[in-house]
């Protein structure tokens, strides 16, 4: 049997200093609930984790 050969396509290091929020929101409209997902670096992270709003 072939072993199987997985290809990185990514570069090095480029994806680690990345993270990926998941925000619960309300719409004032409708009431209901959507979810917003940001892609954000490791500085911004620690101030939205703090409740600091990102521009």
């Amino acid at each position: 049997m072939a072993k199987k050969v997985v290809a990185t396509l990514r570069k090095a290091g480029s994806s680690k200093n990345l993270a990926k929020f998941i925000t619960c929101v309300k719409s004032p409209k409708t009431k209901a609930y959507t979810f917003k997902e940001e892609i954000v670096t490791l500085d911004q992270a620690k101030d939205l984790l703090e409740g600091n709003k990102i521009s």
